[in-house]
This record gives C-alpha cells, structure tokens and sequence, in this order.
C-alpha cells in the first residue's frame, strides 16, 4: 500500500490525539486541516478548545479516545505521564478500538520499549516516532519525524507523518526513535550551551554581535545555534524559541543516562547537563531556553545587549 492510500484509508478512520499542548496543538491543527476527524484530549481544557473549534471532539478521558480512535497520537511531557497514559488505570491500553499508539513524545527508549511490550500484549502496536523542529515547525509541516516499530505499523501511519514533516525510518524497535532523538537533542542544547559561553566572551572583548554571527556563520564555527536561534531569538533579545529551559534539562538528562548505559563515557555531554541543571535552579526552569544567554551574562557579571 502506498503512503497516499494509506492517508487515505486513515482519513476516513476517526484519528486520536493525548496530549495538545505546544507541540501536540500545532501538529492536531495540521491532521484537521488536512482532512482529519480528531478525537482529542487533555487535562488542559483551555488547550482543546481551539480544536474544538475547528471540529475536533473533546473526550473526557484517555479511555474515551482509545474507545474511539484506531490510530491515537500522543504528545507528552514526561516519561511517566507517558507511562500512565498508555498503561495506567483508564489507559489506552484499556481502549476498545486503538490499535496502534504513535507517540511524538520524547521520553527516553526505556519508558518507549516498556509501554510497547505492554501495549503488544493486547493487539497494539507501538511507533515510536519523536519530532524535531519546535513549535514553528509543528505549526508549518517542516517536523523531522525520527520513527521505529513494525513495517506494517509504519506503512499505515506514513501518510499522517507527511502533514506533519518529513519521516525518516530509523529502525523496527520501539526506542530507536527515541534514542535518536535525544542525541539529536543532546548536540542542540549542548551547541546553545557553548555558543551562548563564546557569545559573551565576545562581548566582553569588544566585538560587535552581529559581526560575530556572521563571521562565525562563514567559517568552521557555525552550528544550529548560531545560525537559527542566536539570529531570531538572541540578537533582538526577543527570547522566544518556544523550548523551555526545563524540557531542555529532561532530553539533556535522559540523553546522557542513555548514552553512559550503552558503555559512552559522556565528559562533554555530562558538563552540557550540568549548564543546564544550574540554570533551571536559578529560577530558569520555566523560561525560553534561548535565555541561557542571560544567564551566562550575568555569571560574567555583563550587561546585555538591550534587556
């Protein structure tokens, strides 16, 4: 079956959606605007009520979407909601109707291989199938979808992973998706850790940012960082990546436990942890992770550009 008869096979079918909150609300806006009956739900009712008005149904539970849905998504924001989601009382895997799970969440192998084994035991398959791009790209369709499990799984969500991005396979295990991701994930956070270090030493020795930015961006120094968010999110001092310091510090954290797990010492990435780790205590957990730059400032004891 190709991808396109398998869209069109699941746009006749009712899709389920746990979990709409920054990521997960974009990318239901897109399978809705694609052409998609939704059955959704959160804790958070003021996160559906956009996409109840753009005809999506509201459950008033997860075992309501999974009574309704074959195919149910979830975007969630840590591993044991995940957990609980998927295997806990009134779960999914009580659901009468799901028969696979893809989870867009990022919450580790471990937690993504467990509810898998749990979810196979009553008939339903499990993708694994995190995303990278942020909030802009759930919003625009540009998603990179890292997605693991049974081919046969795979073929018949592939049409849905293309409203929302671009797919690539990385295996047929649940929890390859996920280690991809948080390697992924790793090199970002850790590329913004030194970027927002070199930025201020820059500062401090006179150098204009903006020329800074783009010397760095034509040589051998350039990185995600310093192409995209110190461009868009620092120079104005806008802040507003859309990636909290926090969620940076549990894809950081699993990251490194996964990485040591598999024998790979991790120096550098364990530092990266700890940058990080610091600035959530100072108060930073809830904030754009794009102001790690201000934080660095002030433990240079420098002023910013224009606060």
């Amino acid at each position: 079956m190709s991808s396109s008869e398998a869209s069109n096979q699941q746009s006749g079918r009712l899709l389920g959606f746990v979990g709409v909150g920054t990521m997960g609300r974009p990318m239901a806006r897109r399978l809705i605007a694609g052409g998609h009956a939704l059955i959704v739900y959160d804790r958070d009712q003021a996160a559906v009520a956009e996409l109840k008005a753009l005809g999506a149904q509201v459950a008033a539970s997860v075992r309501e979407v999974a009574d309704g849905a074959h195919t149910v998504f979830t975007s969630l924001p840590t591993p044991a909601i995940f957990k609980q989601v998927a295997l806990g009382e009134g779960g999914l895997v009580e659901g009468s109707a799901i028969k696979i799970l893809v989870d867009l969440s990022t919450v580790g192998s471990r937690i993504e291989r467990e509810v898998a084994e749990g979810l196979v035991a009553k008939g339903i398959d499990t993708v694994d199938a995190p995303v990278s791009g942020g909030a802009a790209g759930a919003a625009k369709g540009t998603l990179a979808i890292m997605a693991a499990g049974k081919p046969a799984a795979l073929e018949q969500v592939r049409g849905l992973f293309e409203v929302l991005g671009k797919v690539f396979v990385v295996g047929d295990q649940a929890g390859q998706g996920q280690l991809l991701k948080l390697l992924n994930n790793m090199l970002s956070s850790t590329a913004f850790a030194i970027t927002s270090e070199a930025f201020v030493a820059g500062m401090r020795g006179g150098l204009d940012p903006e020329i800074m930015m783009s010397v760095i961006n034509a040589g051998s120094g350039k990185n995600g960082a310093t192409l995209d968010k110190f461009p868009k999110h620092v120079l104005p001092r806008t802040f507003d990546f859309g990636f909290p310091v926090g969620s940076v510090c549990k894809d950081i954290g699993l990251a490194v436990d996964e990485c040591q797990a598999l024998g790979v010492p991790m120096w550098v990435g364990s530092v990266a942890r700890q940058v990080w780790n610091y600035a959530a205590m100072q108060d930073g957990s809830a904030r754009d992770m794009t102001e790690l730059v201000k934080y660095v400032e002030r433990w240079s004891s420098i002023d910013g550009l224009a606060d």
